[in-house]
């Protein structure tokens, strides 16, 4: 077996006397370049030829290396880095390899002409394969579909896989075979006396002159001997025969082979001799082939072996069918690997999903990104947010050609948001884009195994990770990039690649998945401290707040946990600076519970607790003043103002959302029965604009005002079902509705003396007055 290596530069001398007749070879100051990936078979050397992926080579003092392999020490003690040109030859392999590597080395050619032969199955139409048989004389179906390298590794795998059966029939071949014949003993053997017993020097055993099974089982394992000798396979030959070798192999090779398994053909019936017998015929088939068509040549071959590489983790990791915009992007950019999977911010039961953006970088050992990989990554993730802005502002993406195309994207992708809630963009928040590279590394230990198969990329010792933004501090802002690098292990991605088992593909997409997601996790949480807050008030108090103070929270807050009155606070690390400690954390501390979290973890139970607990304590906490939005009242002079009374806590609990709605309602009697009911047609007529509300028992000037919203009419049985205190009766007959925006500041009024100024006034009863007549009780 010859090895060369991809787009390493090698001395003219080397090699191109050997290979210039398969390459088309470019001379840059006398070296020749190989930019191919795969196998081809060269009559002129009767040999295979592989040519191996460059992710085995690393760069090191000026010159490229073969990566982690055991330096070479000379006769004279001096040790050197093993170099691609040492091991062009079979011979130098056996030098230059220590056997674990060598071991090693055949297994990877192997493997890598594998995971060609599946992506160019996978892709029939693709122009990155070139592929070519010998011409061979049909002899099955497993004869006409192999090249010379099939053929050898069923030969291999045969072996490996019936070592029982071998065994088993050779030793019934032999059962019984030291047992004498003592009749052709007695009649053709010499016999000597001696103290009177007749003594048989030559006793005649019970032996076939001819096995027609074990001349099969000789030319199997004799072909086994000539694959390990002559390519550097180590499969075992578990038999004592004699096999065929040297010169007398060269004729079976040349004809004899396919001569000699003919004539004993019909001596086998069952399917497992039947099997061996066609491997052997069909591997002395190719081989005389090979000798007499001197000028056809055999290869599987990978041009720009970086669109296999990247189309075997696509296969492993992407999503199939992606709308028209997101991979294949309307500026004529094409992203490498995309798919969804859970948002970093939102918990493992949540069902809130992300686009993942991936590009693979298929590099030599240890290589850095370049800045135009690093920016062009930047720019897939922007394309991703303008898509999105486009399906939930525009409608739909403009990538979309008619409403057929909209619905059916619409259903996989289309149901993703990155921005908060178009209908209430309170914070005005952009979710996180899982933005990653994805390069290729060789395990020191040269394992094919899964658990460390993922690893973070590291750069001086430091996790490789870049971020783009426009404003600092600003993790939920569109402008603001998070691109992380990691590498995969090469030798599992060929391994379960080339097995091509869609049940395995599976379970690794769904782990390595996940990993990704935790990385990238780890990496937010290196550089953010990770909040969860819930206003200690009503949620429209925390709505405010964040209105008020909307400048100072952009970019740091978003609502990833399904509940509006939930947030998501993230607020950069800082060198020798506790955020707990800062201005803005102690503000929020004031009107929101706050709680440390891990992305990924719910807190809304835990911060509901807390809110009840503290609420509880303070029972009649008002909202701050200045939280409040200002209305001047001389602009609406003729709207009505109603002036309405609430029993207590727990009947100002539900009128401030403690409801089968979690609104804020207010209620005033129609039943003519009741003290201070009124009639729905007066009320409808009057349209109030706003609701002064007081507590029954307490300082009447300790009241709250609510912009009104809209009125309804509950009957009985619905106000049960909206969960109406029953500490006073529960509800009875029908009442009218106010439902409420928020609540607001008109400035300071006597309601006391305004309450006094009506005669024959029930107590509790609204009262209903215009903002003009209003103004007449103003503290000044």
């Amino acid at each position: 077996m010859r090895i060369v290596f991809e787009q390493h530069q090698y001395d003219e001398s080397d090699i191109k006397n050997d290979l210039a007749d398969i390459f088309e070879l470019q001379d840059v100051n006398k070296k020749v370049s190989i930019s191919y990936v795969g196998y081809f078979y060269s009559p002129k050397l009767k040999d295979c030829v592989f040519i191996l992926p460059k992710v085995l080579l690393k760069d090191k003092d000026g010159r490229e290396v073969i990566a982690d392999v055991p330096q070479y020490v000379d006769k004279d003690g001096n040790s050197r880095d093993v170099t691609p040109e040492d091991i062009i030859s079979q011979e130098g392999q056996k030098k230059f390899l220590k056997g674990e590597y060598q071991k090693f080395i055949y297994e990877f050619a192997v493997w890598i002409y594998r995971s060609l032969d599946v992506y160019r199955r996978l892709n029939p139409n693709t122009t990155a394969i070139y592929y070519r048989q010998l011409p061979q004389e049909g002899r099955g179906r497993r004869h006409h579909a192999q090249t010379y390298l099939d053929i050898i590794l069923s030969l291999i795998r045969f072996n490996q896989e019936n070592r029982n059966f071998f065994t088993f029939t050779i030793k019934n071949l032999h059962r019984g075979l030291n047992k004498i014949n003592w009749n052709r003993t007695i009649s053709r053997s010499q016999m000597f006396l001696q103290d009177d017993s007749p003594i048989y020097i030559k006793p005649v055993n019970k032996k076939k002159v001819i096995n027609m099974d074990e001349e099969l089982f000789i030319i199997f394992f004799s072909i086994l001997k000539f694959l390990n000798d002559s390519y550097g396979f180590k499969t075992p030959i578990n038999c004592m025969y004699e096999l065929i070798t040297g010169s007398k192999f060269e004729a079976y090779r040349k004809g004899l082979g396919k001569v000699r398994l003919r004539q004993i053909k019909y001596k086998y019936f069952s399917d497992k001799m039947l099997e061996l017998w066609n491997l052997c015929y069909v591997f002395f088939d190719a081989s005389k082939e090979m000798a007499i068509h001197t000028e056809q040549k055999e290869y599987l071959l990978a041009k720009n072996y970086e669109h296999v590489f990247e189309a075997m983790i696509d296969e492993l990791i992407g999503d199939r069918n992606i709308p028209r915009g997101l991979k294949e992007q309307d500026d004529g950019k094409r992203v490498d690997h995309m798919y969804t999977y859970d948002a970093l911010t939102s918990s493992n039961d949540d069902d809130d999903q992300i686009y993942y953006i991936g590009d693979s970088k298929y590099y030599k050992s240890g290589h850095k990104l370049g800045r135009e990989s690093i920016y062009k990554q930047y720019t897939y993730a922007r394309n991703v947010i303008q898509w999105n802005i486009d399906l939930f502002v525009n409608g739909k993406s403009s990538s979309w050609v008619d409403e057929t195309d909209y619905e059916a994207d619409q259903k996989d992708y289309g149901k993703i948001r990155l921005r908060d809630d178009a209908k209430d963009p309170l914070t005005e928040g952009y979710n996180v884009i899982p933005n990653f590279f994805l390069s290729a590394y060789v395990n020191a230990n040269r394992e094919y195994v899964e658990d460390c198969n993922i690893r973070i990329h590291e750069n001086n010792g430091q996790h490789a990770t870049y971020i783009s933004y426009q404003w600092e501090n600003r993790l939920f802002d569109r402008d603001t990039l998070i691109l992380s690098h990691y590498d995969v292990n090469f030798l599992y991605v060929i391994y379960l690649y080339s097995r091509n088992k869609s049940n395995e593909k599976a379970m690794w997409r769904e782990k390595v998945r996940k990993m990704f997601r935790d990385e990238i996790r780890k990496v937010l949480a290196d550089r953010f401290d990770f909040y969860a807050m819930k206003s200690l008030g009503n949620p429209i108090a925390g709505e405010q707040f964040v209105k008020e103070h909307f400048k100072e929270l952009q970019g740091k807050l978003y609502r990833p946990y399904g509940d509006k009155n939930l947030y998501a606070l993230a607020l950069e690390k800082k060198d020798g600076v506790d955020n707990a400690s800062s201005d803005l954390y102690q503000m929020l501390g004031d009107y929101f519970v706050i709680s440390k979290v891990d992305l990924g973890y719910n807190p809304n139970d835990d911060l509901t607790n807390e809110v009840v607990k503290y609420q509880q304590e303070h029972p009649y906490q008002s909202i701050p003043t200045d939280w409040l939005p200002e209305y001047h009242i001389e602009r609406f002079k003729s709207d009505y103002v109603v002036v309405g009374m609430y029993h207590d806590q727990e009947h100002w609990d539900w009128i401030t959302g403690k409801n089968d709605r979690g609104s804020l309602i207010y209620n005033v009697r129609l039943d003519k029965s009741r003290k201070g009911a009124q009639t729905r047609s007066q009320l409808r007529q009057m349209k109030a604009k706003f609701a002064i509300l007081y507590e029954e028992g307490k300082d009447v000037n300790a009241y709250h005002v609510f912009r009104i919203h809209d009125t309804a009419v509950m009957s009985e049985e619905r106000m049960t079902r909206a969960m109406y205190p029953q500490n006073h009766g529960g509800p009875k007959g029908d009442y009218f509705i106010y439902r409420f925006d928020d609540e607001v500041t008109i400035g300071r009024y006597d309601i006391n003396k305004l309450i006094a100024s009506r005669e024959n006034h029930v107590n509790g009863a609204p009262i209903y007055l215009t903002c003009e007549e209003l103004m007449e009780f103003r503290v000044q």
